[in-house]
């Protein structure tokens, strides 16, 4: 049944039959309907490549009426890329321009937006051992700590005895803290809470940087050839990927190309490594990975940062180090990892996630390439051009910002339509086989915890100090887990795969770094918050609707969602509230008397009742 009788929707297989992005090759048909008092005598379909912007013209033709309104329809098939449409027809009357507007709707105006359409290379498949899975996140030095003795730590590192102390935000004069303040978590640890990872029904470990830095995040690599002494050695992390394979869960790493640190083997600004590095000469092997100048530093950092000296990734020399057949991503997809993410993959040329994608893939097809791209990854625009890291010769998928964006959205007082339109967004711009391996975070070492957000709010200020003192009254915390419930049920349900960052099962607090990046609280977890993320768990894993399965809108109204995922004869209905009070939405009558496998329960009608921030997960 068409509603309104729009001239056009492109989330409604009536007009489009493909309500996803297509690959090259792929037949698309596409269909408008105008009314007869209209007196068309021809339609067009204008549609633009968007590395040329020539428009083509394709005439429509006359199809099924339905009422006093005609269908006229084409079908298309095109080359990899990135296209751009609308549509005009002719008539008595003159010439009309169907246009996008809200919801993804068409509408007869002069003015306007085109639709997006995706088109991805025919050759383009992502592994499917994550999909219908869990990825956990882990920030290694705060998880767990073996307590086993380790070798060559430098000596100028802080270390922290007190597990519980709130990490360093002040930079101390006699001793650097910031970033320089290690609580001892390590890989033996992490392999000693493996069946504890389990238990939350995870089979993908994520591991921010685990390669010898000096700074506890890492994220300033020293040497990509060697583990971070603090963590351990190149056999704890073996030891530890064979241990987790026992229980089928991968582990994927963080990799960081775009930046090094300077106090590494390559720049060796400090001077800590008996090697020439590309700071201390001129002739130094690493010399042109670097891009030198008369700046007040002497050389390009990432984001003006001296600490963390930028690369020009597509240096033969780097590249080769880093995607040869003897480099980095290869050595380390020997050793047992199954993958890595890219960060700040948006700023790696396409030329260099190229030869990162043939790298990773020469191995084995089944290893995983996920990178961070904060927006859109089909039509982000980066290095001044449009972007192609989701059409099928760079990644396999992304960090899922847009959705995580949405859910804290809905959940701090946004209108539910507002949610489910990012969602149907994502789904029609992206490829299915990124899709199904989206990282739906809702909480990253780089944003606040997420009981924090949703107990207190945005961030008031940005300064540490005030941050610092930030701990949720007993009222504020209470409604923080009530909401988090709420928006992890959205998280878990959501095509793709959901991303806990390791501690928000248990309830941890803390605004932006370093106070998102606390010790997990082992022993004084909040049961109840667990219990529920393990049963969410259970019940994902179990259900095959999950797995790349379809989603079906069917209620958004201010504070209230319903949706199904189904595939082949299993459906489940998510229906959630994000209001402090009783509410109600109306359910499929299929529903009435399904099975609760969450939540409150349906009374055998099409009216679902709901607690206050309450939810339901109902299966037929």
């Amino acid at each position: 049944m068409i509603m309104n009788y729009y001239p056009f929707d492109s989330r409604n297989p009536l007009y489009r039959n493909k309500l996803h992005a297509i690959a090259e090759g792929e037949s698309l048909r596409l269909k408008v309907l105008l009314h007869k008092d209209a007196h068309v005598k021809n339609a067009f379909l204008l549609i633009k490549n968007d590395a040329d912007a020539c428009e083509k013209q394709i005439k429509m033709e006359p199809a099924d009426f339905l009422d006093n309104y005609r269908f006229y329809e084409c079908e298309i098939s095109l080359s990899e890329g990135l296209y751009w449409y609308h549509f005009k027809y002719l008539s008595d009357y003159g010439e009309f321009f169907i246009k996008k507007g809200e919801h993804s709707l068409g509408f007869i105006c002069p003015e306007g937006n085109s639709w997006q359409l995706t088109v991805f290379d025919r050759d383009y498949t992502t592994p499917d051992w994550l999909d219908g899975g869990i990825i956990y996140q882990i920030f290694p030095d705060r998880f767990y700590s073996s307590g086993e003795k380790k070798n060559r730590v430098p000596k100028d590192r802080y270390i922290i005895t007190d597990w519980e102390k709130q990490p360093e935000f002040r930079q101390d004069d006699t001793f650097k803290c910031l970033g320089n303040d290690y609580y001892g978590g390590d890989l033996k640890g992490i392999e000693k809470k493996l069946k504890y990872i389990k238990s939350l029904g995870v089979n993908c470990i994520y591991l921010n940087p685990i390669f010898e830095a000096h700074s506890n995040h890492r994220y300033n690599t020293a040497d990509y050839m060697k583990i971070d002494p603090t963590l351990g050695t190149k056999a704890d992390l073996e030891s530890l990927i064979k241990s987790a394979e026992k229980l089928d869960i991968h582990i994927i790493l963080d990799g960081v190309f775009s930046h090094t640190g300077d106090d590494s083997i390559y720049f060796n600004k400090s001077g800590r490594y008996n090697s020439v590095g590309a700071y201390n000469s001129d002739t130094s092997p690493y010399r042109s990975w670097y891009k030198f100048d008369n700046s007040k530093i002497g050389y390009e950092a990432w984001w003006s940062v001296p600490t963390l000296p930028e690369v020009n990734e597509n240096d033969k020399n780097f590249t080769e180090f880093i995607t040869g057949e003897n480099g980095v991503i290869r050595y380390w997809l020997k050793k047992g990892i199954k993958g890595f993410r890219l960060d700040v993959a948006d700023e790696l040329p396409d030329e260099f996630l190229d030869n990162i994608r043939k790298a990773l893939k020469a191995e084995s097809k089944d290893n995983f390439l996920l990178g961070e791209v904060w927006e859109d990854a089909t039509n982000k625009i980066s290095y001044n051009k449009r972007r192609r890291f989701l059409r099928g010769k760079q990644l396999d998928s992304v960090m899922n910002y847009p959705f995580s964006n949405a859910i804290i959205k809905y959940l701090q007082g946004g209108n539910s339509r507002e949610l489910i339109d990012t969602v149907l967004e994502i789904l029609e711009n992206y490829p299915p086989q990124a899709v199904k391996l989206l990282m739906n975070h809702i909480g990253t070492h780089d944003t606040p915890r997420i009981l924090t957000l949703l107990g207190k709010g945005c961030v008031e200020r940005t300064d540490r100090e005030w941050q610092s003192l930030q701990i949720l009254t007993e009222e504020e915390y209470n409604k923080g887990i009530s909401l988090l419930k709420v928006g992890a049920i959205i998280q878990y349900s959501l095509p793709g795969i959901p991303s806990v960052y390791y501690g928000d099962e248990a309830g941890m607090q803390g605004y932006g770094d370093p106070f998102c990046r606390g010790a997990y609280p082992w022993g004084k977890e909040n049961k109840d918050l667990l219990s529920f993320y393990k049963k969410l768990g259970s019940i994902r894993r179990k259900s095959k609707a999950f797995s790349s399965g379809e989603f079906i809108p069917v209620y958004a109204n201010f504070g209230e969602i319903a949706f199904i995922r189904k595939n082949g004869d299993e459906q489940i209905l998510i229906a959630v509230s994000r209001w402090h009070e009783k509410t109600q939405i109306t359910i499929p009558k299929e529903f009435a008397n399904a099975k609760c496998l969450l939540g409150d329960k349906p009374d055998g009608t099409a009216t679902l009742h709901l607690s206050p921030y309450g939810y339901s997960v109902l299966k037929i």
